[in-house]
């Protein structure tokens, strides 16, 4: 017999294997971080019932359902068995209704132990919701600050790589938060879908005291940051990372020219999009220049001339700011941050 349990318990347990038991659609949508989808129906069964259940009525709906599953129950069994991999299935459906309760009962007839999520992944959704819109987020926020290319994601990366609590928003996101910030980035993910990675990396850090992440805006490319995040990370402990223009023009070269033709067209379309900005000479003469290969002299006059001024940020040590250290020298910036968390504000 299938066991029932509360998605707060679920998420506690180790060696166990999220199954989502909904349509592509609905996978593709959002679902637990992990999580593999067995779809019982496909969009389009899971379409046809629905018309059935809304313009003739639940019977036959549950009939036709039966004869969907009916074809695909061994496959399914197979599936979930080898997405197991010994590993003990958690599975659930939208809310916890027919779809999880007769997979879950199938399963457990032919030997196979499951969990199903009590509520399914409508209580997942609340769940998430709760901890990232209504409760206070249990942690000490050290936030790094500096201007474009200092290398900020690339701490956030050795610090990461360190078994530091990392929460790297831009690459939940896929998007570096810039006109220039999808290139060399994977498909964005659905706004509940960057809550669910949030929230996923969040609650991992339950046994450590703070997290590091880098300071952004409200919004990153498509999704938002929920209020509550963003208000730890505008109060958080502010760290400055600030580094020599040759080496931000190193680091951003790296970033966003490494591709086909090395993203030149890509590069001048998100070129383009800053002509109120730069006036439409200035923008087809940095067109002009990327179509020559003048990386450095493009970036240098975008950092100088436009992304500086906008972002403000000090150059140099900076008052304002809980800690300040330069990223010339990478490997050098994390350990003197890591030494000032350590001495500053653990001890």
């Amino acid at each position: 017999m299938f066991k029932d349990i509360k998605i707060s318990d679920a998420l506690e347990l180790t060696n166990i294997t999220f199954i989502d038991l909904r349509s592509e659609k609905e996978y593709k949508e959002d679902t637990i971080p992990g999580a593999v989808n067995v779809p019982l129906f496909n969009n389009e069964e899971r379409a046809q019932v629905g018309t059935v259940y809304k313009q003739v009525g639940v019977e036959d709906a549950k009939k036709l359902g039966m004869d969907i599953v009916g074809t695909k129950l061994s496959n399914i069994y197979m599936r979930i068995k080898e997405y197991a991999n010994g590993k003990m299935p958690v599975m659930f459906c939208w809310r916890g209704g027919m779809r999880s309760q007769f997979v879950a009962s199938v399963m457990s007839s032919m030997g196979l132990p499951v969990y199903r999520i009590e509520g399914g992944y409508k209580s997942y959704r609340k769940f998430v919701y709760h901890y990232l819109y209504q409760q206070e987020i249990p942690y000490q926020v050290i936030v790094l600050h500096g201007l474009t290319g200092v290398g900020k994601t690339k701490i956030l990366e050795q610090l990461h790589s360190e078994n530091e609590p990392v929460l790297d928003l831009e690459d939940l996101a896929s998007h570096r938060g810039s006109v220039y910030g999808k290139i060399n980035m994977p498909p964005s993910p659905t706004q509940k879908s960057f809550e669910s990675y949030i929230f996923q990396k969040i609650y991992s850090f339950k046994d450590r005291d703070y997290f590091f992440v880098e300071c952004e805006s409200k919004r990153i490319g498509n999704v938002y940051v929920p209020p509550r995040v963003h208000e730890k990370i505008k109060n958080g402990c502010k760290i400055l990372i600030y580094s020599s223009l040759e080496n931000r023009v190193q680091r951003i070269i790296e970033d966003y020219t490494t591709g086909s033709d090395n993203n030149i067209e890509k590069l001048q379309k998100a070129t383009t999009k800053l002509e109120k900005y730069l006036g439409n000479n200035k923008v087809k003469e940095l067109n002009l220049m990327l179509d020559e290969h003048k990386y450095s002299d493009v970036f240098a006059y975008l950092l100088t001339k436009y992304y500086d001024p906008l972002y403000k940020y000090p150059q140099q040590p900076d008052n304002n700011y809980d800690y300040s250290v330069s990223s010339d020298q990478l490997e050098f910036a994390v350990k003197n941050i890591q030494n000032y968390i350590e001495n500053r504000l653990l001890s």
